[in-house]
């Protein structure tokens, strides 16, 4: 029998703590390193400036036919690597159903942006795993424990926080509005998206390969059905026709996004949807670290207090995984969430 300290997988397999933390450091470092580029190469493209012939200013908004383009490439990318051997007995309309709350969810939340300034978005899709927890209880089974609870509440206030930016000139909040129900719906799609998401990882053979190939899949036939619709697609390819060097800036944010989003599947597979969500929200906290330390910007005393609430709920988080794995018998199958 192996001893208490290695860990059961979802497949089976016994692994090490040291093969745990090592594939989780894979997949997080994965996700952090591929989204800081896609950030950067999304902000040239989106916020860009292109000169026409006649010396006049045009700039990029086909905002839903870029996100065709990355799931058509995360499409291609997924069927590409995927094994013939792979078993995936998922029903085409668990993914059907995951792929249309995952594209809600975001056309909600960029929507939001045209009522709600920018930090005010990310600061309530910081809140993400608070829905993912509640939706993963009622609609997928999940039970968490208490203190499971706690380290979510610590890094979703710690991110807040260090996102928070104080207003200026004392103005006066307005009232809540169209986008801060747009916010809201978008957080409820993220959460009937991961309640998915869970429900697939508990019934059914696949793999994260697999899983991203459908949903990328059938997000790209809904997108295609919506650019058809509204003549996007041809203004796109239009724009790209005249400005022939944004293909190139679109196709390394393409590569940044198949390899984001392996390393996002790939963390549902092995872990949990709601690893994976602190995952994404922790993101924001070190992408803008990162570019603290690149850009040499001090550091508020409320970012650094923020920084270290995060910090300290991450690491005991995977503390007391580790304590309550090492305790359960190893006839469980299904590991502890984030516990990695």
């Amino acid at each position: 029998m192996p001893k208490n300290h290695e860990t059961p997988h979802h497949h089976g397999e016994v692994r090490s703590w040291l093969a745990e933390s090592g594939h989780f450091l894979i997949c997080a470092g994965g996700i952090l390193i591929c989204y800081f580029v896609f950030g950067i190469q999304q902000e040239r493209i989106v916020q860009g400036k292109y000169e026409l012939p006649d010396e006049s200013i045009e700039k990029f908004t086909f905002t839903q036919a870029l996100v065709f383009f990355l799931c058509t490439a995360n499409t291609i990318y997924a069927f590409l690597i995927r094994k013939k051997t792979e078993i995936d007995n998922v029903p085409t309309k668990m993914y059907a159903a995951s792929a249309a709350s995952y594209l809600l969810a975001m056309v909600a939340s960029n929507q939001a942006l045209q009522y709600l300034p920018y930090p005010t978005q990310v600061l309530a899709k910081s809140c993400k795993p608070i829905p993912v927890m509640i939706f993963g209880v009622l609609f997928a089974h999940k039970s968490y424990h208490w203190r499971k609870y706690c380290y979510v509440l610590m890094i979703v206030v710690g991110v807040a926080m260090f996102l928070y930016k104080n207003k200026k000139g004392g103005a006066e909040d307005k009232d809540f509005g169209f986008g801060e129900l747009l916010l809201i719906f978008s957080l409820a799609m993220d959460g009937t998206t991961t309640s998915i998401q869970d429900r697939i990882k508990k019934s059914y053979q696949r793999t994260g390969t697999s899983m991203m190939f459908y949903t990328n899949l059938y997000s790209s036939l809904y997108l295609s059905a919506g650019l058809l619709v509204t003549g996007e697609l041809w203004s796109f390819f239009y724009f790209v026709q005249r400005h022939p060097y944004v293909f190139w800036d679109l196709t390394g944010l393409a590569i940044a996004s198949c390899l984001g989003q392996w390393c996002i599947f790939k963390t549902i597979e092995e872990f949990s949807p709601l690893t994976c969500s602190i995952v994404t929200t922790t993101r924001k906290l070190f992408t803008i670290i990162i570019s603290v330390l690149f850009m040499n910007h001090p550091l508020s005393g409320r970012q650094i207090l923020a920084t270290t609430v995060v910090f300290s709920a991450l690491t005991a988080d995977v503390v007391d995984g580790k304590m309550t794995a090492a305790k359960k018998p190893l006839a469980a199958t299904e590991p502890k969430v984030h516990n990695k």
